[in-house]
């Protein structure tokens, strides 16, 4: 009798999930628990997401399950592990179940953040992009290799937190308490957005992100602009001002402890034949804005941008029409492997004051960041994932140094000492973070090819 236990037959199972339905209904089911992170009224949904809906996957799926809680965490950790053979390769896998504020006011007309709606061939709901459906994808591949073959082939622990969206607070803890129990030869993960709708991506690491308060006191009250104006400095001005001594007008940063100075030459070859391509609904791009003599790829996945976030000045709901005493401002800077993140926050005050706004002070507050990282672009798991994508999508997959956006990747790369292979299942217009966060039917497609033959071929061939 042949043997049917194929990689096609792999693909072919996990692609069964999404048409028969079973894959809606999962993450319908997840999406429906409103696990905000950031919202103290939701730890018993973020409690229930490890208890009630991750913990009996894992053990149907044969893994055993320890739940690591920490005090600073809005919910516990979730370790679970299939150790099969420790002569065969171990995979660490992460995900995170917490998602940011539904904001249900603000989603179109027949949308919900916790009621998940198909429209258009995408799942509208939080937490479809981010990140709920990605790790949907990645289980349910998972289990398709499990149901084709009978086993993975090789080991795998999965490490899943409900705090990433508050700043993963205690999984440095976790990271470094449980060293141990969470070695492996490689983490693969999937969070973030592919690079383009059409293009499978594999990205390295990440950008570290820190954020950054200013804030200008001069004095207690308002005081009428008719009467003062001429005579009091107004902070709002000031504050204006002293902006424009970090960023350029061109949205450049200006300071240059905060960007990497060059970059390295494998970095740019990657990047040197991409294009960053918008979607439907997305917003036109501004070729003109960013730091000049460098590609808009560049730009975002190998140099550092400083971004105003908010500013705070005077109530323009409620006009005084008056001087206002304060003035506040929080910026943002995301920036690549390169950057120290001690020096970000007393540069930043350096470049104020020699350029005459000492008034303007940075706000030191114990605000963590996430630090930069990067797994090597040449190395041999890469190749080993990206062979596997090719053969399964018929087509190369894009391979940035990193993301443009920030994840605790570091931890995984400096404390465990792995390199780091992220395999996303999104899109840069998912709207993750903002109203009508949604993912594509046709990317959740993909995915599940893509991540049952990854599987299959880590259990076929072992160590690259």
């Amino acid at each position: 009798m042949p043997d049917i236990r194929t990689r096609d037959t792999a693909i072919a199972n996990a692609l069964a999930s999404l048409e028969s339905g079973r894959f809606e209904a999962d993450l319908r089911r997840r999406v429906a628990m409103p696990t905000e992170s950031r919202n103290p009224d939701r730890k018993a949904e973020i409690e229930a997401y490890q208890t009630a809906e991750m913990i009996p996957l894992y053990e149907r799926l044969g893994f055993t399950c320890r739940l690591l809680p920490h005090d600073a965490a809005p919910g516990p950790f979730l370790l679970a592990e299939r150790i099969e053979d420790p002569a065969r390769p171990t995979v660490l896998m992460y995900a995170h179940g917490d998602v940011v504020t539904g904001i249900p006011e603000q989603w179109s007309p027949g949308l919900s953040p916790f009621d998940m709606t198909e429209r258009d061939g995408r799942w509208y709901g939080r937490g479809t992009a981010d990140n709920k459906g990605q790790h949907s994808v990645n289980l349910a591949a998972l289990e398709a290799v499990l149901e084709t073959r009978g086993a993975l082939g090789f080991n795998l622990k999965y490490l899943v937190e409900m705090g990433e969206e508050s700043g993963s607070p205690g999984l440095d803890a976790i990271c470094d308490t449980y060293r141990a129990d969470l070695a492996a030869d490689l983490l693969i993960a999937s969070d973030g957005p592919r690079m383009t709708l059409k293009d499978p991506t594999i990205f390295l690491g990440s950008r570290g992100g820190i954020d950054i308060h200013l804030e200008l006191i001069a004095r207690e009250g308002y005081h009428h602009s008719g009467n003062w104006g001429g005579l009091l400095a107004n902070p709002g001005v000031e504050l204006a001002h002293a902006i424009t001594a970090l960023i350029g007008p061109k949205g450049e940063c200006l300071v240059p402890e905060l960007t990497p100075g060059t970059i390295p030459a494998n970095v740019r070859a990657a990047l040197k034949d991409f294009v960053i391509q918008t979607a439907p609904g997305d917003p036109d791009l501004d070729p003109w804005w960013g730091a000049p003599g460098l590609s808009q790829p560049e730009r975002v996945y190998a140099w550092s941008t400083l971004e105003v976030m908010e500013i705070e000045v005077g109530n323009i709901a409620n006009p005084l029409y008056a001087i206002p005493p304060t003035a506040r401002a929080r910026l943002q800077l995301r920036h690549p492997v390169g950057v120290d993140q001690s020096r970000v926050k007393p540069a930043i005050q350096e470049a104020l004051d020699a350029a005459g706004h000492g008034r303007v002070r940075v706000v030191m507050d114990d605000t963590p960041g996430f630090p930069a990282s990067r797994s090597d672009l040449d190395g041999p798991w890469v190749r080993f994932i990206a062979a596997s994508m090719e053969q399964t999508a018929g087509r190369a997959p894009v391979i940035l140094p990193n993301l443009g956006g920030s994840l605790p990747n570091a931890l995984f790369t400096d404390t465990l000492g792995l390199p780091t292979i992220w395999v996303p299942h999104s899109y840069p217009g998912c709207r993750q973070h903002g109203a009508d966060e949604h993912l594509p039917l046709s990317i959740v497609r993909e995915g599940l090819a893509l991540m049952a033959g990854i599987f299959w071929d880590l259990g076929q061939a072992g160590h690259p």
